[in-house]
């Protein structure tokens, strides 16, 4: 809409309060503007932001498939009491976890994962354990859940993933 309405980022910047540092990163795809920043700008220059819902199937490695399908089964059984029971099978995997990666964002996903479990926040593990955002799928990349599903779940779940 810039080059057709023939608006500079500092133009823009100036009519519309955004930075035009903010700009420039979401034009260049590093920074993605929420949809508020986004119509406030497209109304600087004559235009509406129309968000359309619709839903999309994500594309996923099969790996990625695989684990978000058995953390979605495992979140089938979460409930306050349960991470009780499951907190020294975490606990250990977390530590044997911190022992064994390193680099980010993997470290700062066992932290997350850490603060989830002390607070025991059972929402925010259903949104981990189900999420198909990157965040969620970076997280499974070091859960900490293993050995906590029933074996036979496990296995018939197993059987079905292609």
């Amino acid at each position: 809409m810039m080059l057709e309405t023939g608006t500079t980022q500092s133009e823009l910047s100036r009519v519309s309060g955004v930075r035009q540092s903010s700009i420039s990163q979401s034009l260049s795809g590093k920074l993605n503007l929420s949809d508020e920043q986004l119509d406030r700008l497209l109304s600087c220059m004559g235009y509406r932001l129309e968000v359309v819902r619709r839903h999309v199937v994500p594309e996923l490695t099969r790996s990625e498939r695989r684990s978000w399908q058995l953390h979605r089964r495992l979140s089938t059984h979460l409930t306050p009491s349960s991470i009780e029971s499951w907190r020294p099978r975490i606990e250990r995997n977390l530590r044997n976890l911190r022992d064994g990666v390193s680099g980010q964002p993997h470290l700062r996903n066992l932290d997350r994962w850490q603060s989830l479990i002390d607070r025991a926040d059972v929402p925010g593990l259903h949104r981990v354990l189900t999420g198909l955002d990157r965040g969620s799928i970076e997280m499974r990349e070091v859960s900490p859940m293993g050995g906590l599903l029933p074996q036979e779940e496990r296995a018939d779940l197993l059987g079905l993933v292609s």
